[in-house]
């Protein structure tokens, strides 16, 4: 099968890394398994072998869903639409792991989707995600390092995460022209609750714009009496946005959504 580039497909056919991300699953026989995008369905197959109750397979491509309901019969549900259309859907009473080696250009889009649902914890147990190499190390970035930013904060707001390995273009078909990682995201059961994470978006988008400038403009953008506000929040207005922690980006958006 022709991989679409229109989708964003690259076909993941090394059985070492494919090993692996199944290993990070722990899949046991009372799970039930989401895997997004599972085009030929290679990772499908390990993950059929580990037997669990239920496997769901989102496929946005026509032709790789009747693929697979050739392929695979009733041994799982397919569902033929994009991801971003039906994520909300997934609401079972035991939280489910979802798979994903996910179309590089709308992964942040998917994360984001999944991340402002309620109860995630409630709903969703583990994710195991592959996004370009570069998308990953913002993701999971620290405080004081060039790759720290939104998706940083915004990401660690309501999960835990872990880098596991990065994949060579030559792991997939075609080969990508970047590095890709493998990386898990546990949702927190317990993190700071916001009205909004439009707020939060809103928040760190103010300050990163300018990211090499000192946090003293984009108070001055939030906070009329932003100096006060600074005191209130122990913020030195002579840092740069990446030398404040997650956690005080939330301090700092809680306190715009009281103002607000």
């Amino acid at each position: 099968m022709k991989a679409k580039k229109s989708l964003g497909q690259n076909f993941l056919k090394d059985l070492n890394i494919l090993s692996k991300i199944v290993e990070q699953g722990k899949i046991s026989e009372k799970d039930t398994v989401l895997e997004i995008g599972p085009g030929t369905g290679c990772l499908t197959e390990l993950i059929l072998k580990k037997n669990p109750n239920k496997l769901i397979v989102v496929e946005k491509d026509e032709k790789l869903s009747n693929l697979l309901s050739e392929k695979y019969n009733n041994k799982l549900e397919i569902i033929n639409k994009d991801i971003l259309d039906c994520y909300k859907e997934f609401k079972f009473n035991n939280p489910i792991k979802v798979f994903g080696n996910l179309p590089y250009y709308i992964s942040t889009k998917i994360l984001l989707s999944f991340i402002k649902i309620n109860h995630l914890s409630k709903y969703f147990s583990k994710f195991i995600f592959i996004f370009q190499k570069e998308v990953a190390d913002r993701i999971i970035a620290a405080e004081n390092t060039n790759n720290y930013g939104r998706l940083s904060i915004i990401a660690d707001w309501k999960m835990n995460m872990s880098k596991i390995i990065d994949i060579s273009p030559n792991s997939f078909d075609p080969k990508p022209k970047v590095w890709s990682t493998l990386i898990t995201l546990t949702p927190k059961s317990k993190y700071e609750k916001l009205s909004k994470i439009k707020n939060l978006e809103h928040v760190t988008n103010i300050f990163f714009n300018q990211r090499r400038k000192m946090i003293k403009k984009p108070m001055k953008q939030l906070f009329e009496n932003y100096e006060d506000v600074a005191k209130k929040l122990n913020l030195n207005l002579n840092l740069r946005p990446q030398n404040i922690s997650k956690n005080k980006f939330i301090e700092i958006c809680k306190f715009y959504e009281k103002l607000n």
